[in-house]
């Protein structure tokens, strides 16, 4: 009996230690990764897109395979979930502060915090339908965000260097 317990309790510390990290903690401990959030977000459009194609092709045949077609729905779905905790847990909770209107950053700020809402709005359009032009104004608002949020600050190259 007192093994049993014994592995109970093991296996109970490796289910804890093993748990996901979600996006990041609302802690404020200064290890923060702006870039890893945006190529993650690029991960799960890709992800979401596939998810959509297959989803098409499965409706086409003539005996569908409703399984496959749930486990992609069932994707898509997830993905874009992860898309809107990123943004909401990470981006707009976290890393965007808000600002009084009479700051001389305050155009900028708009700008990043409408790009952020795009996010959020096609992620959920994503999830209610197949339509590739959601992947392209997902892609076209991170484009938007990216592009202020990221304006004269060092980025990280491929090669490791800063840019």
């Amino acid at each position: 009996m007192k093994n049993f317990i014994k592995y109970l309790v093991v296996i109970g510390f490796v289910v804890l230690i093993n748990q996901q990290s979600f996006a990041h903690c609302e802690i404020p401990c200064g290890i923060y990764d702006d870039e890893l959030r945006v190529a993650l977000l690029k991960e799960h459009f890709a992800t979401i897109e596939k998810s959509m194609v297959q989803i098409e092709e499965l409706q086409k045949s003539e005996n569908v395979n409703y399984n496959q077609l749930v486990r992609w729905v069932m994707n898509k779905e997830d993905h874009a979930n992860k898309v809107q905790e990123i943004v909401q847990q990470y981006f707009l909770n976290q890393r965007l502060n808000p600002l009084d209107s009479s700051s001389d950053k305050f155009t900028k700020y708009q700008l990043e915090l409408t790009a952020l809402h795009h996010l959020l709005v096609y992620s959920m359009k994503a999830k209610q339908t197949t339509d590739l032009m959601f992947i392209k104004k997902l892609n076209e608002s991170l484009e938007r965000f990216e592009t202020s949020y990221f304006e004269g600050k060092h980025r990280h190259t491929e090669d490791g260097s800063h840019k």
